[in-house]
């Protein structure tokens, strides 16, 4: 739990999080609160590479009663070491055979106080679920501490050597640049010895440079100087020091580890991308510790990474997370990365609360997960990034909806609002996805979703036009097996219909997930009806259009390869449906709109015109 830390407040605003073993992908949109669940975890268990995070101001939440942040970390299914390691610290769960947990409390207070010249803000770990316990001693807060990948910006400036370069931090953090011999000044020189030691290594330098025979023929010469200009009675003599030679051995260690650069081999100047795994190469040297916590935490792993990439990188993650029992979490903004993750490890970060997909947490289904991880591509999983979903079951709806919502000024795009296609599958199982099961515990995921189906039921005049039956006699109408339905299979009150439309909307309505149904047929159909007028009449108002926009899609092969021109096919359509609308009569129960209506979108169910063509033209 987190309270009181940057965008999260107190009491029952204060921040929960339960994440499961393995991977975890924190996913939402930005400034929803992913970079603080990271930094929360940094604060309250410190990072392997002993980085010191300065609490600011602006961590404190602002509208908090307190200055007081506390971030809570509970870890249990601890392995017999963690249980040796941190037994003095442990809680024993009641509820769970007496099974042992560890609880890390993080606080930290603004005390009012000004020292040094700064605000003194007072921090300290406890154990206990209630803060009650021994504090963490400085060894078992090092054990405690996790990898940290911070986001990247510069990676070639990072690696490049210099004063406080990252290279070096992460090298003198790792205890393998404590492994070696100290060279022994006594002992012979052997430059071809490599068993030495980063230490012992500077101290060889310093002798070696000390011994150079420049340097010591102009030691040797000043001393000479000397003794011709002091005093007989008092001499003097000189000796050349190595800067830095008497200082500690850590820092001895860090200067030498400043000047190594780590750089990609190879001809030519690497891209941004390459650079970033070099980045992620050099950060995961910090896990390759077997002692302490096998936590990674990284943020936007896919930066200037390519898809072939980012996916490269998951999967390494992923073995990572096999081989090594590590537990890892990420940040990302990668549709790309989140198709790639199982959805029972995607947490969504949305108004400051914590959504698991894991199963059992959402509506979803045992079924529905199965046929989600095989069907929650790049381009669906855009939908745990939105601030409104809209899903629907064709690309020509994928097409025509946004420039509709565009026309009457509420832009898909300006408002956040993805459109997620699922070609006629599976509405219901995508709809699930933001549906709690425990809506009294979790709230409701408040990301309105409309669901966008068709009615699926044509006018009585429409299976003559479409060829499916050739009169009311036919026998096809009395075939239970057939897939469509008209008006007339319903009740003639409207009753059966409007029974029929609260069905349709049941299948994947509830919390904020709402299903449109199309008012007639198919949307199609519907824009070229139009709406009705208080008359009855139907205004038929986009009929031609769409009729026109299906023939330029049946000739577009010929209008690509200019085998015809535009202008002429649009011509030949315009005289098409004018002489179509002239011979539209009321018949079979339908008004003459219908009939019109239904001719056009013959050209689509009969004509087997595509539809998304039609649609790209149409809009």
């Amino acid at each position: 739990t987190i309270e009181n830390f940057r965008c999260f407040g107190e009491g029952s605003r204060r921040f929960k999080i339960e994440l499961e073993p393995g991977l975890t992908a924190l996913v939402g949109e930005n400034d929803s609160g992913k970079t603080a669940v990271i930094d929360a975890l940094r604060f309250a268990l410190g990072t392997t590479d002993q980085e010191w995070n300065r609490l600011e101001d602006s961590d404190f939440h602002a509208d908090a009663t307190s200055r007081e942040i506390r971030i809570v970390c509970k870890f249990d299914k601890l392995s017999p070491r963690d249980k040796r390691t941190f037994v003095e610290y442990l809680t024993y769960d009641t509820e769970s055979n007496n099974e042992p947990l560890l609880y890390v409390n993080w606080t930290a207070k603004d005390t009012g106080e000004i020292r040094r010249g700064r605000p003194y803000r007072r921090t300290e770990v406890h154990s206990g679920e209630k803060g009650d316990g021994p504090q963490f001693d400085t060894n078992a807060r090092d054990l405690l501490r996790a990898t940290y990948l911070r986001p990247l910006r510069d990676a070639e400036r990072a690696l490049s050597s210099g004063r406080g370069s990252r290279l070096a931090q992460v090298l003198q953090s790792s205890k393998m640049v404590k492994d070696g011999e100290e060279h022994d000044i006594t002992t012979p020189l052997d430059v071809s010895d490599h068993n030495l030691s980063i230490l012992g290594i500077a101290k060889l330098i310093d002798e070696l440079l000390r011994e150079q025979k420049a340097v010591k023929k102009a030691r040797e010469q000043v001393n000479t100087q000397l003794k011709e200009l002091a005093l007989s009675a008092d001499p003097i003599a000189s000796i050349i020091k190595i800067s830095g030679a008497d200082a500690p051995d850590d820092i001895r260690i860090r200067q030498m580890l400043e000047k190594l650069d780590l750089a990609l081999s190879g001809d030519g100047k690497p891209g941004l991308g390459s650079n970033n795994l070099l980045f992620m190469a050099c950060e995961l040297l910090l896990l390759a510790e077997e002692e302490g916590n096998q936590l990674l935490l990284i943020e936007e792993p896919e930066a200037h990474l390519h898809a072939q990439r980012q996916l490269r990188a998951m999967k390494f993650l992923q073995e990572q997370v096999r081989s090594k029992s590590v537990q890892v979490i990420i940040t990302t903004h990668s549709p790309n990365l989140a198709s790639a993750i199982d959805l029972n490890n995607i947490v969504m970060i949305h108004s400051k609360r914590a959504f698991s997909m894991a199963s059992g947490q959402t509506a979803l289904e045992l079924s529905d997960y199965r046929f989600l991880q095989r069907f929650l591509d790049v381009t669906k999983a855009n939908l745990f990034f939105a601030r409104g979903v809209m899903v629907v079951e064709g690309a020509a709806e994928n097409i025509l909806l946004p420039t509709l919502a565009r026309l009457i000024g509420r832009d898909f795009t300006g408002h956040g609002v993805s459109v997620i296609n699922v070609g006629g599958v599976g509405l219901r199982r995508y709809a699930r996805i933001f549906q709690r099961k425990d809506v009294d515990s979790d709230g409701e995921l408040d990301i309105p979703v409309a669901c966008v189906t068709d009615m699926d039921v044509m006018p009585d005049c429409a299976p003559v036009i479409l060829g499916l039956v050739s009169g009311d006699d036919d026998e096809k109408w009395t075939n239970p097996r057939r897939k469509w339905r008209a008006k007339r299979d319903f009740d003639e009150n409207a009753t059966g219909l409007e029974q029929h439309r609260s069905r349709i909307e049941a299948k994947a309505s509830g919390q904020e997930v709402k299903t449109f149904v199309s008012d007639k047929w198919t949307l199609e159909y519907d824009l070229a009806l139009g709406p009705k007028s208080q008359e009855g009449a139907f205004s038929v108002g986009l009929a031609e259009d769409v009729f026109v926009a299906a023939c330029l899609a049946a000739d577009d092969d010929a209008l690509n390869a200019g085998a015809k021109d535009l202008s002429e096919v649009e011509s030949s359509a315009l005289g098409e449906f004018a002489e179509l609308k002239k011979g539209a009569t009321a018949k079979d129960g339908c008004m003459a709109e219908e009939v019109i209506a239904s001719h056009v979108y013959a050209k689509f169910a009969k004509d087997r015109v595509s539809k998304p063509i039609a649609a790209q033209y149409l809009a």
